[in-house]
């Protein structure tokens, strides 16, 4: 059943990103644009590693923020899911043949190794309690590049663990995440035997900022400056990192 939320796997962060709750977190213009900012990020660091027709796993990708575009962009898309529930918003591309979808353990998916041209994820990493298990997976999986993201303390979200109380408040279903610095992620992905070849910064201010600001044409504004002058670059976060074996 597709509401069937059940699961037998001891990492589920998927469950929750992949319902139409958390959806409400990205409503309206100005989560469609943050959405949009992770978009062009994705799709710019794929496309250096893998062109149109490869055949990308999207793991833990049922809420749809990555299977919509890479589908639209010519991809071949998997998305593995750990319950039955994580197919619900992504039901228009597998009913359409666009997508196949699988339920799965993400710390130890059901593929042989380098089945796919390309791994992607996002809205995982930090919500993975096993996330060097995941990292190491997606890296087996792969015989071509990793896609992921992360949130950093590298930026104006080192206040973030002070503020949850607050940002929980407003967010309403906000729930604890993971701060990584940046070494910690490339260590991650070492010990799997692969290295950065790529990054991009999505936003200087906090997101929960232009979710209270609700107001795109104003936060769009402010984060072309930031991006314009280098702040972005330098403390941007979430991060989107591409990393390819040695």
């Amino acid at each position: 059943m597709e509401n069937d939320t059940t699961s037998p796997f001891p990492e589920t962060a998927d469950i929750e990103t992949s319902n139409d709750d958390y959806a409400t977190r990205f409503r309206g213009a100005t989560g469609a644009w943050m959405l949009k900012v992770q978009e062009r990020g994705v799709l710019k660091l794929l496309a250096g590693a893998a062109a149109p027709g490869a055949a990308v796993l999207d793991v833990g990708g049922g809420h749809g923020q990555l299977a919509h575009p890479l589908a639209d962009a010519g991809y071949r898309v998997s998305v593995i899911g750990s319950a039955e529930s994580c197919r619900h918003r992504i039901a228009d591309l597998v009913d359409a043949g666009r997508c196949s979808f699988e339920v799965g353990n993400v710390v130890a998916l059901p593929y042989p190794d380098r089945s796919f041209d390309a791994v992607v994820a996002v809205r995982m990493l930090t919500h993975c309690e096993r996330w060097p298990t995941l990292v190491k997976e997606m890296c087996r999986v792969s015989r071509g590049p990793v896609i992921t993201d992360y949130p950093t303390s590298q930026s104006l979200n080192a206040i973030a663990p002070a503020l949850f109380k607050a940002k929980k408040k407003f967010e309403k279903n906000t729930r604890h995440w993971t701060l990584f610095r940046h070494r910690q992620v490339r260590e991650g992905f070492a010990a799997a035997g692969f290295r950065e070849t790529g990054r991009y910064a999505q936003f200087f201010l906090p997101m929960v900022v232009h979710r209270a600001l609700k107001c795109k044409p104003l936060s769009a504004f402010l984060e072309g400056c930031c991006r314009a002058v280098g702040l972005t670059r330098l403390w941007g976060t979430p991060v989107i990192g591409r990393w390819e074996r040695r």
